[in-house]
């Protein structure tokens, strides 16, 4: 049998995606990546389409055959993986050791697709037993306490290196930052996404210090529901504690041309550590950029 696998507009390994090549090769199938020229003569097609403004992309490899499966959170999140590919563990060091979050952002459909949190496998899942790095993709594991510290205890036993997805910094206290502090790590990911969440973002960023993590990178959501000003006392508020900042849009047209300069400042660390919003377009390269702000109050 010949699997197709599509994979629209991941930039990352799409963990969906190699569930379903390893459910096959198991089974002695051929899997075939991107191929668009296969269509027509594989068996099965699958699509993966994670962001809503590349459905009607997706929707065209339909085309009314009953052998191609189109899913993705930005297809549908009412589609789910089968039970037996869904338990497949592709060990890629890439995944998740739980599923679900205990918040409800509105901005946010992991919740509406996954639920409440709970706990699906731990680093022996997701590791492949030779990388030194690993890379989890949990939306908010320190909400359980016994889980998120079994996963660092593994990790530290196994001398991995982490990446993260992000982590809730409203859940921080001494105790968790001491163990997020005794693993080797890139930089954490925490999110600041409300103004009325400063205080919190202050006290997490203060207790992160006096265990020795002096930087973290923070993901800043814009066109939602903020005003430009209020992205910028945000932003200015971490650059003045020395942390990082990423840019995230609500929506990927939103407000194009004043977020795409915005993140051009911000997602340059470099750039956002190394001067102020005011100085980055005063730089001969982006007058268009301030001309555009001259034009339209922020």
């Amino acid at each position: 049998m010949k699997i197709l696998l599509l994979n629209i507009d991941s930039k990352i390994p799409n963990l969906a995606l190699k569930k379903i090549e390893k459910y096959h090769l198991d089974r002695g199938d051929d899997v075939i990546w991107n191929n668009e020229l296969m269509v027509t003569i594989s068996d099965k097609v699958y699509v993966s389409c994670i962001f809503d403004w590349n459905k009607k992309k997706a929707e065209e490899w339909k085309n009314g055959a009953d052998n191609r499966y189109i899913g993705g959170s930005g297809y549908s999140c009412d589609i789910v993986l089968p039970r037996e590919i869904e338990e497949v563990k592709p060990r890629i060091n890439l995944g998740f050791t739980t599923r679900g979050c205990i918040r409800k952002c509105p901005f946010c459909i992991v919740f509406q697709k996954e639920g409440n949190i709970k706990i699906v496998g731990d680093i022996y899942d997701i590791w492949d037993g030779k990388s030194r790095e690993i890379e989890l993709l949990d939306n908010n594991i320190m909400a359980l306490f016994e889980h998120f510290k079994k996963i660092w205890g593994q990790i530290k036993k196994e001398g991995l290196r982490l990446r993260e997805n992000g982590l809730d910094i409203r859940l921080l206290d001494k105790e968790k930052a001491k163990i997020l502090a005794s693993i080797k790590h890139y930089d954490y990911h925490f999110a600041f996404d409300n103004i009325q969440d400063k205080p919190q973002i202050e006290r997490g960023i203060k207790i992160l210090t006096e265990v020795g993590i002096k930087k973290s990178c923070f993901y800043v959501l814009v066109g939602f529901n903020t005003t430009f000003a209020e992205d910028l006392e945000r932003l200015n508020f971490l650059r003045d504690r020395k942390q990082n900042a990423y840019i995230q849009r609500y929506h990927y047209k939103s407000g194009e041309k004043k977020y795409i300069a915005l993140s051009r400042w911000v997602n340059q660390f470099h750039l956002f550590q190394g001067m102020t919003w005011e100085q980055f377009l005063d730089r001969k390269e982006n007058k268009n950029y301030k001309e555009l702000f001259r034009k339209e109050p922020q």
